[in-house]
């Protein structure tokens, strides 16, 4: 039998934790714990294995926020995070801290099929060809996934904060916007929750009319009014550039998985609002995009997947 394994999956909120057997999370196990009433991770983890008796061999923590050489500092929480930390916490003897996008990246591997819905077709990859994982929630990221020999390589990754592509007239006025009322046109700055806030205010600042948050975005274009419907077609044909820009640069030819809470609510609209136009629009490079696969991660638990099948994987 796999070693005993705990996982841990650090947002802005809430850490989820639980207890995994080789890349097997026992879904029973999960709990959820919210930041703000414990001191740090080491808290959290040494009251959940309590509770649970639990001796784990192994422990991996998946963290919204960069983490280099198994450091890492949480993006929206003052919490620091190594390895020395997790052992500590744990007894574990085989620790690993990940980006919550590597750990994304570790789980594509062995999500089910219902937890994936297709986007765009493609065509099929060999096993050994890279993928790619683009995060759309509270912050954009994205991360390749490769795999040489047994191993999953999932190098840690910036991406969202790269300059947001501009390829018509209106996407240069959001651009300037952008700028002039946020101080940067970085691609997070449109493709993440507040990115879709900010297009939509944008729209009202030109054309007049009142700002929305989010989930009143959505359901105004659900009652068909033009303004959101024009926000979400805005926020779809961007991310498709965007994730067509990183299709180049990384060449997944195993597949796009699109992941987070954001891009989760925009799934089942993104072919209709044109994601798929922007990211094909590559010129003569058209055809060549159909080559790349797209498809929705619906898993929640996708990260402790992800962390369990690391751990895996190095014990």
């Amino acid at each position: 039998m796999a070693k005993l394994a705990v996982v841990a999956d650090i947002g802005g909120t809430n850490t989820r934790v639980a207890l995994a057997r080789g890349p097997e999370v026992d879904p029973n196990s999960v709990a959820r714990f919210r930041n703000a009433d414990h001191s740090g991770l080491t808290e959290v983890l040494r009251h959940y294995l309590s509770d649970r008796n639990a001796r784990p061999a192994a422990a991996c923590v998946a963290m919204a926020g960069p983490v280099r050489d198994g450091v890492g500092t949480l993006t929206n929480l003052d919490w620091t995070v190594d390895r020395a930390v997790v052992a500590e916490a744990t007894g574990a003897t085989t620790v690993a801290v990940l980006n919550d996008l590597q750990a994304q990246g570790h789980a594509v591997d062995h999500l089910a099929p219902e937890h994936l819905t297709r986007i765009l077709p493609g065509a099929p990859g060999n096993e050994h060809a890279a993928k790619l994982v683009i995060g759309v929630g509270t912050g954009l990221n994205a991360a390749p996934v490769f795999r040489l020999g047994g191993q999953t390589l999932v190098p840690p990754s910036e991406s969202g904060h790269v300059s947001l592509p501009a390829q018509s007239a209106e996407d240069l006025a959001l651009r300037d916007w952008l700028v002039e009322a946020h101080g940067s046109a970085g691609a997070e700055e449109a493709l993440s929750g507040r990115g879709f806030e900010r297009i939509h205010a944008w729209l009202c600042d030109r054309d007049g009319g009142t700002p929305l948050e989010a989930e009143a975005i959505m359901a105004a274009h659900a009652a068909g009014d033009p303004r959101a419907t024009h926000a979400m077609r805005v926020f779809a044909t961007l991310l498709g550039r965007v994730a067509g820009n990183l299709a180049l640069t990384l060449l997944p030819f195993g597949g796009i998985y699109l992941c987070g809470g954001v891009a989760r609510h925009f799934g089942p609209h993104l072919t209709a609002l044109g994601f798929d136009a922007g990211f094909r629009d590559k010129g003569r490079f058209t055809e060549f995009m159909d080559q790349f696969g797209v498809q929705l991660v619906t898993d929640d638990y996708a990260a402790l997947t992800g962390s369990a099948a690391h751990l895996a994987e190095l014990t």
